[in-house]
């Protein structure tokens, strides 16, 4: 059965849809090919149920577009924090598994911190850039799976004194794409304990 494709939005539409009420979205433009793309990938995989479609008439902008949808000011720094945090995760990573075979309590703070500073830097959304993106997507599943393994075995809690990442692990929580991967603790905590080995 054909998907009914929504109306674009333009300039009458005062209002942007709402941004965290567990929805997933693909603001896009029926006119044009580059977001013609992502759409095409949506169908293929068979997302329709799962993404809405939020097209968007370019020609008569909705008012909310440039704040909201693509900021022409802030792109380019929040692709280059973007790049960062992604380059980041090696680091992370590293760090947090390396201190499993040590004193995780005295040696993982910092790189939490980190987390913590870098969730500081956009207010307009409780994720790494401010709204979900492939920065959240990279760090959630090792955060995910950090935060269980030190609790369980050191009792150390990554989010004590830190309230964006304790945000951020809510947030997060909320999205049925992650929700659906998620293992099972109890499992997480067997695999990871052969890094003590």
């Amino acid at each position: 059965m054909a998907e009914v494709l929504p109306t674009p939005l333009n300039s009458s539409s005062t209002q942007p849809p709402p941004l965290f009420d567990g929805t997933t979205r693909l603001y896009t433009s029926y006119v044009c090919p580059f977001a013609h793309r992502v759409w095409i990938t949506r169908n293929y995989k068979g997302l329709q149920d799962k993404i809405k479609l939020v097209p968007l008439d370019l020609a008569d902008r909705p008012a909310w577009y440039k704040e909201k949808v693509y900021p022409e000011n802030k792109d380019p720094a929040k692709r280059k924090f973007a790049e960062e945090l992604l380059s980041y995760t090696d680091t992370f990573n590293k760090v947090v598994f390396t201190s499993f075979k040590g004193n995780p309590v005295k040696e993982v703070g910092p790189t939490f911190d980190y987390i913590e500073a870098a969730l500081h830097k956009y207010d307009d959304g409780p994720f790494f850039l401010g709204q979900f993106s492939l920065v959240d997507i990279a760090y959630a599943p090792f955060v995910g799976r950090f935060q269980i393994f030190l609790q369980h075995i050191w009792k150390y809690d990554i989010t004590a004194g830190r309230p964006k990442l304790t945000t951020w692990i809510e947030e997060i929580n909320k999205i049925d794409a992650y929700n659906q991967t998620k293992l099972d603790p109890k499992e997480i905590i067997e695999v990871f304990k052969r890094f003590l080995a």
